[in-house]
């Protein structure tokens, strides 16, 4: 089993900054993809940054510029840094691992999201 696990969120005011950390723990190749998204209700859960497995990224233009997604492949742990925050970032954040498990001789590929940490910005 493979558990995906998100802390950092929280009640912020606008204009500062929170750091969002998501580790994947079990047994686990290293992830291809790590991806943080976010929800609110009544939306469709949203893409905020994407890494790779080879360091590239993705973002979001609604955080392009003031968002930073990292990760540590030894620990499977990806980081996002987010500054300048808005109100219009309030949401559930997840996080989202794709790798491989290998269960009985065979790599199976997983795609595991963690249960969300909510980050709350006042105006």
């Amino acid at each position: 089993q493979v558990q995906v696990v998100e802390s950092g969120g929280g009640l912020v005011q606008a204009g500062g900054s929170l750091r969002l950390s998501c580790v994947a723990l079990g047994s686990l190749s290293s992830p291809d993809f790590m991806g943080w998204y976010r929800q609110v209700p009544g939306k469709e859960r949203e893409l905020v940054a994407s890494i790779k497995g080879d360091g590239s990224t993705n973002y979001a233009d609604s955080v392009k510029g003031r968002s930073t997604i990292s990760k540590d492949s030894y620990k499977n742990a990806v980081y996002l840094q987010l500054t300048t925050l808005q109100p219009a970032d309030t949401a559930v954040y997840y996080c989202n691992v794709r790798a491989k498990r290998f269960v009985r001789g065979d790599w199976i590929p997983i795609d595991e999201w963690g249960q969300g940490t909510q980050v709350t910005v006042s105006a």
